[in-house]
């Protein structure tokens, strides 16, 4: 017997079938994360269009529609200053992950209300992290940012918004609209191909002017992996994009 070339038939032998081990691995992981996106809530046109377009959806497709009032807001102090203002004492930056509330205990003498503020990993980049303000402790105002500057792992500065956000009225409540249906409106007009989805969260739109008084309405936020911001009005369906929010 040629043990050599049984040798060479037996790895590869082996190495086929860890492939195929592998291959199934994939299809099997695949699967899992599909079923727990729950295409189920887009139609079958609209999920054709994602495959033609090669769309693809990297979370969740939130089912709730409670029902939301406008709000106003308006701004308490100076308009932000692109200038950001230094810390008393820098700050360790790992805060912002592992104990927010002890971060915002650190700054709220400079920094009031930061503990209803909430970070936004999306919008946030390599020396500056975002926050937003929360409506009702619960929903976050986009497009209203709350910047703390951070270097060499220290947060070492801030740019505050100081808005102060009017009472909730309970008499102009809306049931939103499903964030399924905005998708469907994204996917099959808005997103360019290969899009890939990787956040999709309720809440307000803020104007970025200075006015005495501003309504902002309930909104679908849909972050794109490559950056982009998608806004669906969650009681119109009007649609912000990228290029409209310029």
């Amino acid at each position: 017997m040629d043990w050599g070339r049984a040798k060479s038939v037996l790895i590869y032998a082996f190495l086929v079938l860890n492939l195929l081990l592998c291959y199934q691995l994939w299809i099997d992981v695949r699967d899992q994360v599909s079923a727990g996106l729950d295409f189920t809530s887009l139609s079958a046109e609209t999920q054709a269009v994602m495959e033609e377009k090669g769309i693809r959806l990297l979370c969740p497709i939130p089912a709730a529609t409670p029902q939301l009032p406008d709000i106003t807001y308006r701004y308490s102090g100076e308009e932000q200053n692109e200038v950001p203002v230094k810390l008393k004492e820098p700050i360790d930056s790992k805060l912002m992950y592992s104990s927010f509330s002890e971060l915002s205990s650190l700054l709220e003498s400079q920094i009031t209300d930061i503990a209803n503020y909430r970070f936004d990993s999306q919008e946030s980049e390599v020396g500056k992290f975002v926050l937003h303000p929360l409506v009702d402790n619960k929903w976050s105002l986009f497009r209203v940012r709350l910047e703390l500057i951070n270097s060499d792992q220290k947060i070492v500065a801030y740019r505050w918004p100081q808005i102060e956000i009017g009472a909730s009225r309970s008499d102009n409540l809306q049931k939103v609209l499903p964030a399924s249906q905005a998708l469907s409106s994204l996917i099959e007009k808005y997103f360019p191909a290969n899009s890939a989805v990787k956040e999709i969260e309720l809440g307000y739109y803020g104007e970025l002017f200075n006015s005495e008084s501003q309504v902002a309405s309930p909104m679908w936020r849909f972050m794109l992996e490559n950056g982009s911001a998608y806004y669906v009005d969650a009681i119109s369906a009007d649609i912000i994009s990228p290029k409209t929010t310029e």
